[in-house]
């Protein structure tokens, strides 16, 4: 009795989550707090969900299942959300007036990594250097047994 109590709470608190997400996702105004709604609200929806789950079961083999999944949630969703947003910023997705940055942040992150100066301090250096113009490819490597390596 008490533990049909406890999954239900968690079901209806996830169910909750999970449409706050859904309705962030339909109404909020720009791509930057949708994302934020659904990775969000739609990640702790799911997670109380496998919760009540893995507690209505009791079983060691969905407790790790449910467990595991949780943790792939929490992982994944702020990694994902991050590279989206990203690249929506980088390509020009429009966003809403209050949308603010600070100076020359989005001019930092419009630019390609190829246009950056190594010595730019906004990102990494991506100078490339052939191997043939480095001195230790001429003299070999221990991987080589000491002999220079060919040219592809």
């Amino acid at each position: 009795m008490i533990t049909e109590l406890i999954v239900s709470l968690f079901v209806v608190a996830g169910g909750i989550f999970c449409f706050a997400a859904g309705m962030g996702v339909l109404r909020l105004p720009d791509l930057l707090l949708r994302m934020h709604a659904s990775t969000k609200a739609g990640t702790l929806g799911s997670g109380l969900i496998l919760v009540a789950v893995a507690i209505a079961f009791a079983e060691s083999t969905v407790i790790a299942r449910a467990v595991a999944a949780i943790l792939f949630l929490i992982l994944t969703a702020p990694v994902a959300a991050h590279l989206i947003g990203r690249a929506a910023f980088r390509s020009g997705v429009p966003m809403i007036d209050d949308t603010a940055c600070e100076d020359g942040v989005t001019e930092a992150l419009r630019k390609r990594p190829a246009e950056r100066h190594p010595e730019d301090a906004t990102g990494p250096a991506t100078a490339h250097v052939e191997p043939e113009a480095r001195p230790e490819a001429e003299a070999g490597t221990p991987a080589t047994g000491g002999a220079p390596r060919k040219a592809p």
